[in-house]
């Protein structure tokens, strides 16, 4: 598929490339991302270089897209947001964003936007976009709570992260599903304090 630039006016998305790298390399060195992300730790230059070369080159190729996560067309990237395409009508969103940018909306918009193009005709005519994120992960769970997805429940030792098992929480939005925040997560959800702004899948 060809390479989509998503925008609303305030934040940009575009495919990274290899001039990413060493920005891509120095947000991934966040403690939290690696808390949450299943990137590799230590995460040097060379990891950068792989992601490009075998996940993001290939999945825009095969339905499955990642976009850099910039503040202005042309500018450093900041977070990274991708779909992980799980067969012709459904995909798996996955996201990360630096520490200076988080508290300020940025993600939630990001999320909308690969969202409005995930289920659009002209996009990947998607019936369902699912997430997941580890058990303790409530700023991520925020973020897709306040872009329409439902909870859908805790799946326990459901994923892993560098051969370690952890339970992880489940959520969706469809097609048909309203946009706007989701009202129907466990109150935990909603009184919890943000303690970080990653989800599992990207890079």
């Amino acid at each position: 598929m060809e390479h989509r630039v998503l925008s609303n006016g305030t934040i940009w998305l575009s495919a990274p490339t290899a001039d990413d790298v060493d920005a891509i390399t120095e947000c991934c060195q966040d403690p939290a991302i690696a808390e949450w992300v299943t990137i590799p730790v230590p995460y040097v230059r060379d990891s950068a270089v792989t992601f490009l070369e075998e996940m993001v080159v290939p999945g825009w190729a095969a339905r499955s897209p990642t976009w850099a996560i910039r503040p202005r067309a042309g500018a450093p990237v900041v977070g990274m947001i991708g779909l992980g395409e799980q067969d012709e009508s459904a995909a798996e969103i996955g996201f990360w964003l630096a520490p200076a940018q988080r508290s300020r909306g940025l993600m939630t918009q990001a999320v909308e936007l690969v969202c409005e193009f995930g289920f659009h005709a002209d996009g990947l005519a998607l019936e369902r976009i699912s997430w997941r994120a580890f058990v303790g992960n409530y700023a991520s769970a925020a973020v897709v709570r306040r872009a329409g997805f439902r909870y859908e429940g805790m799946s326990r030792l459901g994923s892993i992260q560098r051969g370690r098992r952890r339970d992880h929480w489940l959520a969706a939005r469809l097609r048909t599903d309203p946009p706007g925040p989701s009202d129907d997560w466990p109150a935990q959800f909603i009184s919890a304090r943000t303690q970080s702004t990653q989800a599992p899948g990207v890079p």
